[in-house]
């Protein structure tokens, strides 16, 4: 088995052992259409996943240049906190050299100059599906708010069935 593989083994094992639900059950998904909810929009930019930097941000390739984008709505733990290994390694899971399509809500990009954006692989919202699965929680930054409603009704079903990183105690908010 090449390490590749064992590596990619080895996640799915621990991220299937964090979560009862298990790797299967992934239910954030979406009919294309429309922002908003849980429901995938038709338009956005394509883009190939180069790198997973933590909980809630990539690099991406578009059109040959690279570019970090954060995730809209969501926060991980920060590196030097509980439980962000953990994070990373379930948007790896997700995301990690995947083609992803990136949905601008209304900012282009923070402070930091990264770009804000929800992501989907395929019709999976990887914003809502680490929420739902506890790697995140819904934190506000206006304006923009589109999914919040969404992602605040998935954290609360995630913190209380105690999923991933809710049992470490790392989110302060209710």
């Amino acid at each position: 088995m090449s390490k590749y593989k064992f590596g990619l083994f080895a996640v799915t094992a621990f991220l299937a052992a964090c979560n009862p639900i298990g790797l299967d059950d992934i239910n954030a998904t979406a009919d294309p259409g429309q922002i908003g909810g849980e429901v995938a929009p038709s338009s956005g930019d394509l883009a190939i996943v180069v790198a997973v930097i933590d909980g809630d941000t990539i690099d991406v390739n578009i059109g040959g240049s690279v570019y970090r984008v954060r995730y809209i709505g969501i926060n991980t733990p920060e590196v030097d906190e509980l439980c962000s290994a953990e994070a990373a390694i379930a948007n790896a899971a997700l995301v990690e050299g995947q083609a992803v399509k990136l949905v601008k809500d209304t900012s282009e990009v923070d402070p930091y100059n990264r770009l804000l954006r929800y992501v989907y692989v395929g019709e999976t919202f990887v914003n809502a599906e680490l929420v739902r699965q506890g790697w995140a929680e819904a934190v506000e930054y206006p304006p923009d708010l589109a999914n919040m409603g969404f992602f605040n009704d998935l954290e609360d079903a995630a913190r209380l069935q105690n999923l991933g990183c809710w049992p470490t105690g790392v989110f302060t908010h209710e």
